[in-house]
């Protein structure tokens, strides 16, 4: 596998408003396919990843493989980050060899990942003293919607950089949502809406373990609940998840949702908005994680709902 210090030996794209140079960093379970997306539709594409490894079928396709975030952020339009955490997050783009280091003026650092709003501010923040463009833009799904195109985009950012960015965000879904101008706006928007994911588990978890009390298929519940006014995606994509105790090919773990449901929290406490609901569904995810299920699918939570309930 061939190397580069710096995407410089890229051909200069001739439509630029429509083939870009775009480098991706961070190749995990909602990175890799995002990625991929940018090379279906024909924009030059750099990438990192601390594991070279998961690399290896976009180099293949055209992709060029870098050594550091900074070698990413060379001479790109555009560099988006997808990383697991507020530590990685900060690091890769302010650390050694991070994003900022590479960033010219004109391109833009576009960072996906899931981060608490400390961590928002330290990238809006850092980027803003360094003359540098940024714009946080979250996403809505799985793995496989992103596979096929279908997430859901939230971005905050300059009016501009937003009008610059969104035929590159319809590469990951067909709906980019404009939530704001200054780019925390995006995370909390996505922290919010996880919350809703997880504490909609919450509520079908007690529904199903309730009717299987009482004698009634899960699945049956599951029928009418989709078949009439809980047909969301939400409802049909982790429902079928729970009724077929589907646990053990996580799209995301309990440790993620946890992550995210303290941070939601947090924010909570930085605007002073009381969440207690969101108090239930982090005690039932520590409680997933206390009986040994921190690493299988977050849909699990089901199981400790089932274990009160004295089913089997």
């Amino acid at each position: 596998m061939k190397r580069h210090g710096a995407p410089a030996d890229l051909a200069q794209p001739q439509q630029r408003d429509i083939i870009m140079k775009i480098g991706f960093i961070g190749l995990g379970a909602m990175g890799h396919p995002m990625a991929r997306r940018l090379l279906d539709a024909g924009h030059h594409l750099v990438v990192y990843n601390r594991t070279a490894a998961k690399a290896d079928d976009l180099v293949a396709m055209g992709a060029v493989l870098v050594e550091t975030p900074a070698a990413v952020a060379w001479e790109v339009d555009i560099v988006f980050s997808m990383m697991f955490d507020d530590a990685t997050t900060q690091e890769t783009t302010f650390g050694k060899d991070g994003i900022a280091a590479g960033l010219s003026s004109k391109a833009i650092h576009v960072c996906c990942s899931t981060v608490s709003l400390a961590q928002a501010r330290r990238l809006r923040d850092g980027h803003a003293e360094r003359g540098q463009s940024y714009v946080s833009a979250n996403v809505l799904g799985r793995p496989p919607a992103a596979e096929a195109g279908e997430l859901f985009v939230m971005a905050a950012g300059s009016r501009n950089a937003l009008d610059r960015l969104e035929p590159v965000l319809k590469c990951f879904g067909p709906h980019v949502f404009r939530i704001g101008d200054d780019p925390i706006q995006a995370n909390l928007a996505k922290l919010s809406l996880n919350f809703m994911i997880y504490s909609t588990i919450e509520q079908m978890a007690e529904v199903f373990a309730l009717n299987e009390k009482a004698g009634t298929d899960p699945r049956m519940i599951f029928e009418v609940m989709t078949g009439s006014f809980y047909n969301a995606p939400v409802h049909k994509n982790y429902g079928k998840l729970m009724v077929e105790h589907d646990y053990d090919y996580p799209g995301a773990p309990v440790t993620l949702g946890l992550k995210d449901v303290k941070m939601f929290m947090d924010a909570g406490g930085d605007y002073g908005v009381p969440l207690p609901y969101a108090s239930v569904v982090r005690d039932r995810l520590l409680s997933a994680v206390s009986a040994g299920d921190a690493d299988r699918d977050f849909v699990v939570l089901l199981e400790r709902v089932r274990q009160e309930s004295g089913l089997k």
